[in-house]
Parts: structure tokens; sequence; C-alpha cells
């Protein structure tokens, strides 16, 4: 009986076959498998909204395998979330009052570090039909202001302006309470403040200097200098975190120079500046 003579190809196909075969009995080798992401969630000040879409973007690609999620409001109503329990790896505030409740309360896993600073200004609606030229003419009767809740970090930081432009000259000194007393709304967060002028709701309000510079729907009035204000920026990782480690090393990023020329590029001040 003559023997069937099998092609050089033939033989090749075969022996890969037997080869594909054995991988998949779990005789052969395979890559190894990534290591699972390290996900960190991170509630941060509602005017770092853009700037941290940034920086997680260039933070992720800086560490490979970490993930971040962000949760943006008011640095105070983010607090009462830790407060109550929240799953949060790192917290990021428009000032320092909220940040060190946190570390009073005993939920920081470490120290607040400041990473960035802001100032305030004054947006009417880019008709500005009040026609506000200046900071006095908040006080003027029937204009209508917009400001956030009580506990919100601009406003604290907006009251203090108020305070030292009463004191300014030209300025009447109960020029603070004719201001509140055109507030028409409070607001939950300063972002909330900036919509309600986009929208013609208000004829004015104080917001930072980054949010003013997010929108082409406002126009800016200058504080002046003698009664400016400089907010101060800082993140803490929290003891809540499953991530200790990674939390702690995306806060340390924040005060380095890769983070700073990111803020920079949404108009936050390096921390300390005045």
């Amino acid at each position: 009986m003559a023997r069937s003579r099998r092609s050089p190809l033939t033989l090749a196909l075969a022996l890969l076959g037997l080869l594909v075969a054995a991988c998949a009995a779990g005789g052969g080798s395979s890559t190894p498998a990534r290591p699972p992401a390290r996900q960190l969630t991170v509630l941060a000040a509602a005017s770092l909204r853009e700037a941290f879409f940034a920086l997680g973007t260039a933070y992720e690609r800086a560490v490979p395998g970490t993930v971040l999620t962000f949760s943006f409001d008011a640095s105070s109503t983010l607090r009462a979330q830790i407060e109550q329990g929240a799953p949060v790896d790192a917290f990021a505030s428009a000032d320092l009052a909220n940040a060190q409740a946190i570390v009073a309360d005993g939920l920081a896993a470490g120290p607040l570090v400041p990473f960035a600073a802001n100032g305030l200004v004054i947006v009417v609606p880019d008709t500005n039909p009040a026609r506000i030229m200046t900071a006095l003419d908040l006080a003027r009767p029937g204009v209508t202001v917009v400001a956030a809740g009580d506990n919100v970090p601009i406003s604290g930081y907006a009251l203090e302006v108020l305070a030292r432009l009463a004191t300014q000259p030209g300025y009447p000194g109960d020029y603070a309470a004719r201001v509140a007393a055109n507030v028409i709304s409070k607001e939950d967060n300063v972002r909330a403040v900036l919509a309600k002028v986009e929208l013609g709701e208000a004829d004015a309000a104080l917001v930072y200097v980054t949010d003013a510079a997010s929108s082409s729907r406002v126009d800016t009035i200058a504080i002046p200098a003698a009664a400016q204000v400089t907010a101060t920026y800082v993140a803490v990782s929290t003891s809540a975190s499953r991530e200790p480690a990674a939390a702690a090393a995306f806060v340390e990023w924040l005060a380095g120079p890769d983070s700073a020329a990111i803020l920079a590029r949404f108009g936050f001040l390096p921390p300390g500046a005045p």
C-alpha cells in the first residue's frame, strides 16, 4: 500500500494546532494578568471642576494603573459627605476651615497640603442691564445680587471683601449691609451663583477669578486691590481611603510642579500668592 505524503505546510499547521491545544489546556505560557486599577474617589470644590478634569488626565498618564473619579460641590457640602461616612480617598477644599474640620474630626489620614490660590471678581451678565461699573454699584437700590449659602467658602471670602470695601474712601460705612439687602437668592455653590448671572437672573455676583474666566457669558469688574482677598485651596487624604498610599501620593502630586502648571492654565495662583 502506498503511503500518503504530507507537505511541509500541512505538517506545520498540524504542529501549530497541537501547540494551541496545549496552551488552551494550560500547558503553555500565557501573558500575566494586569493588576487591578487603583480606584481613587476625590471630592473637590466646585470651582476646581475644569482644572481637575485636566489634572486627572495628566495624573492617570503619569501614574499608570490609577483611575480617578471626581465629585464637585461646595466644600462645606463635601465635608458633610465625608463626615457622614462617604467612601472618599481625598478632599480638595476651597478654604482651610472645611479641611481643618476633617482633621479635627479624625477623618484625615495626612496633613493639609496647600496647592493653589484664587482671587475674587465681580461678574455681571454680558449685556450688563443694570449698568454696574464699580463695586460701589452693588449697593445701589434696585440692583439684584446673587450669593452662595452661608457655609460655602465663596460666601466667607465675599463677606470679607465687602467688609474691606466698606472702609475704603467713597464707600458708605453700611456698604456691606446695603449689598446684603440686594441679595435675591443664595445658591448651593459658586458655579450655581455664576449660572444665575449667566442666565440674566441677577445683575451681579462675587465669584472666583477662575470661575469668571470659564464663562463667555459674563463680564467682569475688578475689586479694588485694597479690598481683595486670597482664597487658599488645600487637599488632604482621608482615613476612609482603601488606597491610603495612592491617595497620599495624589495629594502630594497636587502640590508639585506638574499640577501647578496645569492649574495656572486655568487661572489659579500658586499657594501663598498675595
